[in-house]
């Protein structure tokens, strides 16, 4: 049994996608889609690269991280996010939606 033990905090101390903060240790992470309305077909190459940097700048800005961003089908994005358990995915939602519309229109 004790080997078992050994073998869970040698695991554990090695995963590099465990965040350590002051009083905890958290993988909080979120997988959003965000769709157009009426879902038409508005995200363009250019768009899709102008939202990809905006997003990861909004990210720096709002301290959460944006893993991954992919877009389907030129009607809606998937994002991978990031953050500390204090943040809401509803705040993370909130806050790329709101500035990345407000800056693309």
């Amino acid at each position: 049994m004790v080997h078992g033990v050994y073998y869970i905090l040698y695991v554990w101390k090695n995963r590099s996608y465990l965040r350590h903060a002051r009083t905890c240790v958290y993988n909080g992470n979120s997988h959003i889609s965000i769709v157009s309305k009426y879902r038409r077909k508005v995200l363009t190459k250019e768009n899709e690269k102008y939202l990809k940097d905006l997003f990861r700048e909004i990210a720096k800005e709002k301290e959460f991280e944006v893993v991954m961003i992919e877009v389907g089908e030129k009607d809606h994005i998937h994002v991978f996010a990031s953050a500390h358990l204090k943040v809401a995915s509803s705040y993370i939602v909130k806050m790329l939606k709101g500035i990345s519309v407000r800056k693309l229109f």
